[in-house]
């Protein structure tokens, strides 16, 4: 049984590495490919600086996702080796996608001036696309394509569907208009997303990649906490924190900082589920934690109307405590396994450290100086890209290359194909949601059952729904597809707009850990070898801090600085509490504090937790309390149990 259950894990792996499922070419058609993705990414960046409009700039986008699609994804996996040229039918389905997509962009502006009528081949046209979208879904990310087809189906078969969820049904044009030709379907939200923030941040990160910049990182977490006991571990939830909130994919940061960070987890004497565990769970907070939140903040920006600084700040404190949490989680287990830190002759020096490679942080500084100056994220982040290979250049040791430049840019385009093709598919979730007003029927499902004035069974509710809408997407994409069908909810029930779109985005992100399709952690429990149900369990303990804290700003957005206007000292007084909380609990479900704890003081500490981290004075006082109290026992227990370990050692 363990056999298949790692067996499985490695599937998983090699379904979600994209390195280990796209195919690769040799001799010159590998050049032309190289080339073409070349110019794909100067092409996105010339067209994000405001030289198109914004339906030609998402056509033009599809069009190139698609296409390469067909090159690099392969139509079974036991396709996947080094060809010398494309298969045939992936051939004449490239020339299919420019034809009809070139047709597409040529011809939008001209049926949009007449009124959107179509003709026939026009209809044509846009089933053949349809077709082409599932086609490269299929290949890109199958779970999703087959979500995306159980929408689509549902626009024809609702009308069979008995209840609120049955529809009066609608004719394949109808459906097709709005979906392809309409600015609510495939060019619509998620396609904008992708072809803007996803695609020059993701560049961004593979940049930065290829600078040495994720090294840099690794060093100077070392320098931070390797002393510490488990040290290797807080450096993996360091590291995967950064790194994640650049690609924007918890299961692609599993793929890539895991393969370092677990093996070192379990080398220093952590348990293989526990090991996978931990990076799991560090992946999958990058998405949310500022401040780039996987691109997802500054989508959240524009659907609520704010600047992205406000939405950044707003997110600092879940995100500070979702890993701390995880931070003191694998220092409670270390005491516990008596696990040491690092020697002091494998930890490099902090200033050596910041000398040698400290300038690898410029790129970062050109990114959010630029933002918090007024430009839009997008110049900010073609500005950053430019600013990482100058300051790569500084030193010789760091200095990008005319061949490390290229890598980054073909490497940066492949991994936004992957993410892209999802947004694409989303568009026809979104399109469906919007044409069968699908959204407006579970909205009004959910109030039936909890009223208006149910604020947390309602957010229970959201929660579910936003965490299996979010199961095996990608993190932008899963908040796009929540966006449309949970928010209006939350809004109706009286939840603050910038508090329900933060409590989507966490749950739709923690769907990554959750079972029974926690990607993450099935990926993770691939590279460690380890057994798939147990570390997703563990991931789901370790994230509890995520699953809990939407829960206390669901009502009270004190913990979202800057959501509501509150004195300062309150605010500080809430985040101190909040930290009390978040390491009593972290405590109470590791049953460690300063020495192991028993059952009652484990219970006494996750009563703690729930009254620090509530965002309310009255329960704050009694957390406080109490969290003295066990404090001062725990230092005893510990002190008795160092003189009775002196005794025994005399």
């Amino acid at each position: 049984m363990e056999k298949n259950i790692e067996e499985i894990a490695q599937k998983l792996l090699e379904e979600k590495d994209a390195d280990a499922r796209t195919r690769s070419y040799s001799g010159i058609f590998d050049k032309i490919l190289i080339g073409f993705l070349v110019v794909w990414a100067v092409f996105q960046v010339y067209m994000n600086i405001g030289v198109t409009n914004s339906m030609n700039l998402r056509m033009w986008h599809c069009m190139f996702l698609i296409s390469f699609t067909f090159l690099i994804y392969p139509r079974f996996k036991k396709e996947i080796k080094k060809k010398k040229i494309p298969p045939v039918l992936d051939i004449l389905l490239v020339i299919l996608t420019i034809f009809v997509f070139v047709y597409m962009i040529l011809n939008y502006s001209k049926i949009a001036q007449s009124g959107g009528r179509l003709t026939k081949n026009q209809y044509i046209l846009a089933g053949v696309a349809i077709f082409l979208v599932f086609e490269a879904a299929r290949r890109a990310s199958s779970s999703l394509a087959i979500l995306g087809l159980i929408f689509f189906l549902y626009n024809f078969l609702g009308r069979y569907i008995p209840g609120n969820f049955g529809h009066t049904g609608f004719t394949v044009n109808r459906v097709l208009k709005h979906i392809v030709w309409g600015s609510d379907g495939i060019f619509g939200a998620g396609i904008e997303v992708s072809a803007t923030y996803i695609f020059l941040f993701v560049l961004f990160g593979s940049f930065l990649k290829y600078s040495g910049f994720s090294q840099f990182i690794n060093d100077i977490s070392l320098t931070l906490v390797g002393h510490t006991p488990g040290g290797p571990a807080k450096v993996a939830v360091i590291a995967s924190a950064l790194i994640g909130m650049m690609n924007g994919s918890a299961v692609a940061n599993v793929a890539t900082t895991g393969t370092i960070t677990i093996p070192l987890m379990k080398k220093i004497g952590y348990n293989k589920e526990f090991a996978g565990a931990v990076e799991a769970v560090a992946s999958t907070g990058g998405q949310f934690c500022p401040p780039i939140m996987g691109a997802v903040g500054f989508l959240m920006a524009e659907f609520l109307g704010i600047s992205y600084s406000k939405v950044m700040v707003a997110a600092a404190v879940p995100a500070f405590l979702y890993y701390l949490s995880l931070i003191f989680a694998v220092h409670f287990e270390a005491k516990k396994l008596g696990l040491k830190g690092l020697s002091k002759e494998n930890i490099p020096n902090a200033m050596t450290v910041l000398k040698k490679q400290g300038h690898l942080t410029i790129p970062l500084i050109v990114l959010m100086g630029m933002m918090f100056a007024g430009y839009t994220p997008l110049y900010s982040a073609v500005f950053a890209i430019f600013a990482t290979v100058l300051a790569a250049g500084i030193r010789k040791e760091t200095r990008m290359s005319p061949n490390d430049i290229i890598n980054a840019t073909v490497e940066g385009a492949k991994g936004a194909i992957g993410v892209g093709v999802s947004c694409v598919v989303i568009g026809i979730i979104i399109g469906t949601v919007s044409l069968t007003s699908l959204g407006l029927t579970m909205g009004y499902m959910i109030l039936s059952v909890v009223g208006e004035n149910q604020l947390y069974l309602g957010g229970l509710m959201v929660m579910i729904m936003s965490t299996i809408l979010g199961m095996g997407v990608p993190g932008v994409a899963a908040y796009v597809i929540v966006v449309a069908v949970a928010i209006p909810v939350l809004l109706k029930i009286g939840v603050l707009d910038i508090s329900a779109h933060m409590f989507c985005l966490i749950y739709a992100c923690l769907s990554n850990i959750t079972p029974p399709v926690a990607m993450s952690s099935y990926v993770a429990s691939g590279i460690a070898s380890s057994n798939q149900t147990k570390t997703s369990l563990i991931a789901v303990k370790l994230g509890l801090t995520g699953f809990l804290l939407p829960f206390f700003f669901l009502g009270n957005p004190v913990l979202l600085i800057g959501a509501t206007k509150v004195e300062f000292l309150i605010t500080i007084e809430v985040i101190a509490t909040a930290i009390i909380g978040v390491i009593a609990l972290t405590a109470g479900l590791q049953g460690m504090f300063f020495t192991k704890c028993n059952f009652l003081e484990r219970m006494i500490l996750i009563i703690i937790a729930f009254c620090s981290i509530h965002p309310e004075q009255r329960s704050d006082i009694i957390g406080f309390i109490l969290f003295i109290i066990i404090l001062i026992i725990q230092i005893y227990k510990n002190k008795k149990g160092d003189v009775l370990n002196e005794k025994i050692s005399q």
